[in-house]
């Protein structure tokens, strides 16, 4: 799978662009401020349904404006389709593929990517919620229908913990409340289902993720990639409460971490009331990153850190690589490679050379292996100055983000 063709309408600092794209390697080079993050940016929500950026869409519309437009073409080996979508800075945002009315979170059903930004470090440095969107997003790319589950979980949480903030002001018995166990059954039915792809996803993850980081660092390092739970922690091990025990070892079949995911909400209901939170599920998670048995967000070098958030990024690519029947996602790396030594920066260059379609950005073109600067797109305050480059632009007055 390859972009062919992209069109921003009002999209952060463009009035509008059109960009010709081809399958192979483009590098799209100029100083910051000058709008590379920015289109890479809107191939990545096509693809994910969100920012890598932002947690709200209404940076995504361009001062002054209702609405931007993200409209891409892309290709299968003889089959096209074209995706839009209208960002609104109120309202629903909407959603079409070749014209056709489709709910927005179905987008990744129809085109993948895999973006790597300065940003990522986060994934290893960075508190639980961010690996936890990590783990979700590749979840919605591989099935697209956990974008609902996600999302109706979120919702979930939301109601109960408002019923235990209320129990609280009324100082109510634990025992006396029905309604909540009703939001019991939801809770558990949903983050079982959430947990479990978590589960088979980081199976799937975790042998790449050890072949990327020796592929991107080059040096005989051991990853450990494990999921800890909420419904695990803290786990009993007297034989008459041994749920929690049996779902660690067991974190793929549903009635088992079913069966602990109850019990270990009903051990925790008196903390629950008093603290009047939700406190056990899969918003609760973390992905555990080790680097050579010790936690890799403590211990890791700076070197070593950017080479583990690299890892897990190309080990996405190859979980959708195996998954996806349209071929490969298409790889964006966003200013990646001036943060790298020279050795890593070849032996990331023989580690993405292969893939069907990959966009990178960089200030310094140099930064960039030349097998990877084929075609080469220079900006320059909002204009093209190589006249053979395959992307024209007309970008707005108005300048928005990091590297825009």
């Amino acid at each position: 799978m390859h972009v062919t063709h992209l069109t921003l309408v009002d999209f952060r600092n463009y009035a509008r662009a059109d960009v010709e794209l081809s399958p192979g390697t483009t590098l799209f080079v100029g100083r910051n401020g000058q709008g590379k993050t920015n289109l890479i940016e809107a191939i990545g929500y096509l693809s994910t349904v969100s920012s890598h950026r932002v947690s709200t869409d209404q940076a995504l519309v361009r001062a002054g404006q209702e609405s931007a437009i993200v409209r891409m073409r892309v290709q299968h080996e003889e089959r096209a389709l074209v995706m839009e979508l209208q960002l609104n800075r109120t309202g629903a945002n909407k959603a079409q593929v070749n014209r056709g009315a489709v709910r927005t979170r179905e987008l990744p059903r129809y085109f993948a990517s895999v973006l790597f930004a300065p940003e990522d470090l986060s994934l290893v440095r960075g508190e639980p919620s961010g690996r936890r969107a990590y783990l979700d997003a590749l979840v919605v790319q591989r099935s697209p229908r956990f974008a609902g589950i996600i999302s109706d979980y979120e919702r979930v949480v939301r109601q109960r913990n408002s019923l235990l903030k209320s129990a609280r002001a009324s100082r109510l018995p634990a025992d006396s409340l029905t309604t909540l166990d009703v939001w019991d059954d939801r809770l558990v039915e949903l983050g079982t289902a959430l947990m479990v792809a978590r589960h088979e996803l980081v199976e799937q993850l975790r042998p790449r993720i050890s072949q990327a980081y020796r592929a991107v660092a080059g040096d005989e390092h051991d990853t450990g990639v494990s999921i800890q739970r909420s419904i695990d922690a803290d786990a009993p091990t007297d034989a008459a409460t041994t749920a929690p025990v049996e779902a660690a070892e067991a974190g793929g079949d549903p009635v088992i971490v079913a069966a602990a995911f109850r019990e270990r909400l009903a051990s925790r209901r008196r903390d629950e009331l008093d603290r009047a939170v939700t406190l056990v599920g899969p918003h609760r998670d973390d992905l555990v990153l080790d680097l050579n048995g010790m936690p890799a967000r403590g211990y890791a070098s700076h070197g070593e850190s950017w080479s583990f958030a690299l890892a897990l990024k190309l080990a996405s690519a190859e979980v959708l690589r195996v998954d996806a029947v349209a071929g490969d996602p298409v790889l964006v790396l966003d200013d990646v490679f001036a943060e790298l030594d020279e050795g890593r920066r070849e032996r990331l260059a023989d580690a993405i050379v292969d893939y069907e379609q990959v966009l990178i950005t960089a200030a310094v073109g140099r930064d960039v292996p030349e097998r990877l600067r084929a075609t080469t797109v220079r900006i320059a305050a909002g204009a093209i100055v190589e006249p053979d480059a395959e992307v024209a632009f007309t970008e707005g007055a108005a300048h928005g983000g990091r590297d825009e």
